[in-house]
């Protein structure tokens, strides 16, 4: 299948065109920056050069790829520095997610693609009830944080706007928190380093659970969806989401740092703000049965046990 991949070059862009192309795909990557085409062509993508919040330039290049497929994989969060100011630290993967969205989906369109295949995410989105794992049957939250609004306001457009496109069959990918090369969470990462310098606390009872997926197999989510997904909305989590209280000291031990410290909820309220305590203390986990099921997909890493002793390092790519 003829593939356009947006954000070419991004963490996931960079883990996912080898696998497309492994898999026989022909893809063209896009990318914002003409100096990274170079690399996209190296990994055995054509290249093509346009700014996503361009819409013209966005229209143009999908235009000239011709594709049976778009994956849009564009974001902008090579460096999250505060939860405190959330929104603010995501305003621009906010327009990525609303007017790049609409902007590849009018592309695709026009090109006459028949499949889109886009970056949601759901590590923090669901409503913090319950103690099971949220299904992608269970409603996102109605009442977030404050300052969490914004973006799961654009969270929300993206996937309405992918899921009820005409002429297209959308599917939106709700992934977990990333972790291996190209993200954060690496070794030498910025999240790492925050762990090494005990900068990480758990916040006040740390019940509030994470869900993970190594950068690697999200990306071969996205292969599974493009080859074989049925329209609609699927979480793309490991197997074993888990409360800060556990998956915090484990990455701790996996870096060779010492046990995080533990910090009471106020203390956490006044350097991390609601957003901090809230995904400290009460996001819920998800469920990937649906994707397992209908995608025929399974992580390799199933756990962040594993994934967390094994996965951060630079390795082959699947």
């Amino acid at each position: 299948m003829r593939v356009f991949v947006a954000g070419g070059s991004g963490a996931m862009g960079k883990r996912l065109v080898p696998q497309l192309v492994g898999a026989g795909h022909e893809v063209v990557a896009m990318t914002r920056s003409g100096p990274k085409a170079a690399a996209l062509r190296a990994l055995g993508a054509e290249a093509a050069v346009a700014d996503a919040l361009d819409r013209d330039a966005v229209l143009a290049a999908v235009e000239r790829a011709e594709p049976e497929a778009v994956i849009h994989q564009l974001t902008a969060l090579s460096e999250l520095k505060s939860f405190r100011n959330f929104d603010r630290e995501f305003a621009l993967t906010n327009r990525l997610r609303t007017e790049g969205t609409d902007h590849l989906l009018a592309a695709a369109r026009a090109a006459g693609a028949r499949r889109f295949v886009a970056q949601s995410y759901g590590g923090w989105t669901y409503e913090r009830t319950g103690s099971g794992l949220k299904t992608e049957e269970d409603r996102l939250d109605p009442a977030p944080p404050k300052r969490q609004r914004q973006s799961l306001a654009a969270i929300r457009h993206l996937e309405r706007a992918v899921t009820e496109a005409d002429g297209i069959e959308g599917i939106a990918l709700r992934y977990a928190n990333f972790y291996g090369p190209g993200t954060g969470l690496e070794l030498g990462g910025n999240f790492v380093e925050l762990i090494e310098k005990r900068k990480f606390p758990v916040v006040g009872d740390g019940a509030g659970v994470w869900s993970w997926v190594h950068i690697d197999d999200a990306a071969g989510a996205a292969v599974a969806a493009l080859e074989r997904g049925g329209p609609g909305v699927y979480n793309i989590v490991d197997d074993r989401p888990a409360p800060v209280s556990a998956w915090l000291p484990a990455l701790a031990e996996a870096v060779g740092a010492s046990p995080p410290r533990h910090v009471p909820a106020w203390v956490g309220r006044i350097a991390a703000g609601e957003v901090g305590v809230s995904m400290m203390t009460r996001i819920r986990g998800a469920s990937n049965a649906k994707a397992r099921r209908e995608l025929g997909w399974e992580p390799r890493y199933r756990g962040y046990e594993e994934g967390f002793r094994d996965g951060l390092a630079d390795v082959p790519v699947i």
